[in-house]
């Protein structure tokens, strides 16, 4: 008797799952390329090779979608930033700086379009969007991790510092897409720098 195990059917539940990954994938990267007003229904599920029911399978509409896309965003985005912590543990600021210099060469880069977020509160002003909200809550989380960084590094005014490092962020998303390569950007981690040793 052969002792091989016969391949199991996928289960009928992964079929939606991996559409909706596919929908998922596939908007987020078109929403940050293309801008998320840019881009509609139609052409999410042509690209990710679905059909527009299992969108709404798994997004009620396409404010579900973006506001999903946006938590995704909010998710990766910290990855990035608190990445460094593993190089310099117990050291804010040279935590901060870290990202601070992989984030100017990126934004210097073609193709960069900017922080996500930031995008999506310029395209949805109405604070009663699910994207504004969801934009302007991780603004306010990263705003208060700068904070808790600032006072980590006992600055005379952590808050002050905090926002003018927040600044500083905000100007280096909005100049890497205006200028590209030989732009402002690439200045980031400097300008950081001078602002942190006034600070301390």
């Amino acid at each position: 008797m052969s002792t091989r195990r016969k391949s199991m059917p996928a289960p009928a539940a992964e079929a939606p799952r991996r559409a909706a990954d596919r929908i998922r994938d596939t908007a987020f990267e078109l929403f940050y390329r293309e801008g998320i007003r840019a881009i509609g229904v139609e052409e999410i599920v042509n690209r990710a090779g679905v059909t527009k029911p299992s969108l709404y399978r798994a997004y009620e509409s396409k404010d579900e979608l973006v506001a999903d896309y946006l938590r995704d965003y909010h998710q990766r985005f910290f990855q990035r930033f608190e990445a460094p912590a593993a190089e310099h543990p117990d050291d804010p600021k040279a935590q901060l700086l870290a990202y601070l210099d992989r984030l100017a060469v990126r934004a210097s880069s073609e193709g960069y379009r900017g922080c996500g977020l930031t995008n999506a509160v310029i395209e949805y002003p109405d604070h009663a969007h699910p994207a504004h909200q969801v934009a302007v809550d991780s603004k306010q989380a990263l705003r208060e991790r700068l904070r808790e960084m600032c006072r980590g590094m006992r600055a005379r005014d952590p808050d002050e510092l905090a926002d003018s490092l927040l600044l500083l962020l905000e100007g280096c998303y909005v100049s890497g897409q205006t200028f590209g390569e030989g732009g402002p950007a690439r200045v980031l981690g400097t300008a950081a720098r001078r602002l942190i040793d006034a600070a301390l």
